[in-house]
């Protein structure tokens, strides 16, 4: 009977671990990705760069801005590797608040923003006028800036390349994904308001490249890597040049060590 009782109590421990398993809303850790730009000689991808662009200006941009990144930074050394033609024709296609008129207007007359083509000078125009209106066109979810969401999240590319390639999953028996939610488990609390981004062709790519959900992911987490950190390259290549000039150094300082040493011995 004890045996029996003994039995029972384990398998009812093992049922309860189950269903809070399955009930569970903490985050499934990030999936381990390999970037091109990870590790110390780590260096961007610069079509992957290009083809992200082309997903965040495509698919991201309706909601979700750039406001720490500036137009001329996509012809800079160590960015993308568009020419300067390209990055001016980037920016002129889009809007930016234009200043006061010779009348000191910044509305026209039927009260829309005065606006003007952007120029390389620009930082990327956010999608809404104000929080308010984000909040509105997303059933009451800001969408977060994209300039250093790979900073501010823990998990960084993977993190970001976890979320956009999390969703569809069907969700454990006895969760529930909430009113205008989507459920996606490497997301904290499993319930998201961002709904799918990315499906199969959603970008026709220039270069041919296929245009997969993973394959997507992988270049706007690159992009928007590039958007956080647009000087990493610089950053790797001073810091490995410091360390060569260290291992020299401490070398030289080692021999003349054994130099000046060696006749006192």
């Amino acid at each position: 009977m004890r045996s029996f009782l003994a039995a029972l109590s384990l398998s009812l421990v093992a049922l309860a671990g189950v269903a809070q398993a399955q009930n569970s809303t903490d985050a499934l850790p990030p999936k381990s990705v390999a970037f091109s730009f990870e590790g110390p000689f780590g260096t961007y991808d610069r079509g992957a760069l290009q083809r992200g662009f082309q997903i965040y200006k495509e698919v991201c941009s309706a909601c979700h801005s750039l406001n720490r990144v500036a137009f001329h930074t996509l012809d800079e050394p160590g960015g993308p590797s568009f020419t300067e033609a390209q990055a001016k024709a980037i920016a002129a296609g889009y809007k930016i608040p234009a200043d006061p008129n010779d009348k000191g207007d910044i509305f026209d007359s039927t009260g829309n923003r005065l606006t003007r083509a952007g120029t390389i000078a620009d930082y990327f125009p956010p999608p809404f006028p104000n929080e308010q209106a984000a909040r509105a066109a997303n059933n009451g979810a800001l969408p977060p800036d994209l300039s250093v969401i790979e900073k501010a999240r823990a998990g960084g590319a993977s993190y970001v390349f976890s979320i956009l390639t999390g969703f569809g999953q069907t969700p454990p028996t006895g969760f529930k994904v909430l009113p205008s939610k989507f459920y996606n488990p490497y997301f904290d609390g499993r319930n998201i308001s961002m709904p799918p981004p990315l499906t199969d062709g959603s970008v026709t790519y220039s270069d041919g490249t296929q245009a997969t959900i993973e394959q997507e992911a992988h270049d706007i987490v690159t992009f928007l890597s590039w958007a956080s950190e647009p000087r990493m390259e610089e950053r790797k290549r001073i810091g490995l040049d410091v360390m060569a000039f260290l291992v020299v150094f401490a070398g030289l300082l080692f021999l003349s060590y054994r130099r000046v040493w060696h006749d006192k011995h």
